[in-house]
């Protein structure tokens, strides 16, 4: 079975982010209540460009995502799609479904078109940080179901599927405390889904307050912060600004910020290093601290990291 690693870091721009959001709102307008499905929660979840990583690539750690790309003009979307809704309801946590609106998200459907997917619908597993194509068209639920049994099977022979993901959850109640697969996220993917930064901002920390260390929780609240910060700006001037003679260090923290979210990492990396060697006492500090919080978008092995850090200790020592 053909599988690649799959990472959607660098690959967010800022007209992408733009053009979901409005989407969003236009839906809530109205229907009042954006695109969820019936019965849609902890299972069942709309991702984004902007949030593709931490609901699906981090999440697929600890269980496997099925990536339904779709459309509203598809025709044999509209079918396929409750069919899959009501299987990740049925299969109770032991996978998840992710659905992507490739109008409203152009680079997962570039994406998709690289793996040369010419149609949709088209279904991809998530697993482990690997994508893996899985469905290509509409069918019957019979056929669904069957396809979608198979599959486990074969990522288990194929010692792709770690042992004890996708088999049943605790049973509530045991004394277990919440898997981190779905239950300790639910909130937070929750209020991504309504678009509720805020509120995925709180419960991304609730987390955190619990458990320090979860590093998918540290992306998914430093992605929400970036987020909450560059809703405001306006990307042309705010780089402008930064390239003036007298850009004060505020300025090359949002131009950074503009960077990051269209996918230009080393460029915030590299301006905000600029900031600290020419800057000094509390604007030194801020470039610091601002850049150690782009860190935490970034898994913590990623070389552009290694490489910034180094880059910070000579600048700083």
């Amino acid at each position: 079975m053909p599988s690649r690693d799959f990472s959607l870091h660098g690959a967010v721009d800022l007209g992408a982010l733009q053009a979901a959001a409005k989407k969003q709102q236009e839906r809530q307008a109205q229907g009042g209540g954006g695109d969820a499905p019936a019965g849609a929660g902890q299972y069942v979840m709309d991702v984004t460009d902007q949030t593709f990583n931490t609901d699906v690539v981090e999440r697929s750690r600890n269980v496997p995502v099925l990536v339904d790309f779709w459309a509203e003009w598809c025709g044999p979307c509209k079918q396929l799609g409750p069919i899959l809704e009501k299987l990740a309801q049925e299969a109770a946590g032991k996978w998840v479904l992710a659905k992507v609106d490739i109008d409203a998200n152009p680079q997962l459907g570039a994406y998709m078109q690289q793996m040369g997917v010419r149609g949709i619908p088209f279904v991809a597993v998530v697993v482990g940080g690997q994508l893996l194509p899985f469905l290509n068209g509409a069918a019957p639920e019979p056929q669904v179901r069957q396809a979608i049994d198979q599959l486990f099977d074969a990522l288990r022979k194929e010692g792709i599927l770690p042992e004890g993901m996708a088999e049943e959850p605790p049973p509530a109640g045991d004394g277990q405390e919440d898997g981190p697969a779905v239950s300790v996220y639910a909130e937070a993917e929750d209020a991504l889904h309504a678009g509720d930064l805020d509120g995925a901002k709180a419960a991304f920390q609730r987390i955190l307050d619990r458990t320090p260390r979860d590093e998918q929780a540290k992306r998914g609240l430093a992605l929400v912060e970036l987020s909450l910060r560059v809703r405001s700006l306006d990307a042309e001037r705010v780089l402008a600004a930064a390239g003036e003679p007298d850009a004060k260090v505020q300025d090359q923290i949002d131009a950074s910020d503009v960077e990051m979210v269209s996918g230009r990492i080393d460029a915030a990396f590299d301006r905000l290093l600029g900031a600290v060697r020419r800057s000094a006492g509390a604007d030194r500090d801020a470039a610091r601290r601002h850049l150690l919080s782009l860190f935490e978008l970034l898994p913590s092995d990623d070389p552009r990291v290694g490489k910034a850090r180094r880059s910070l200790q000579s600048a700083l020592f």
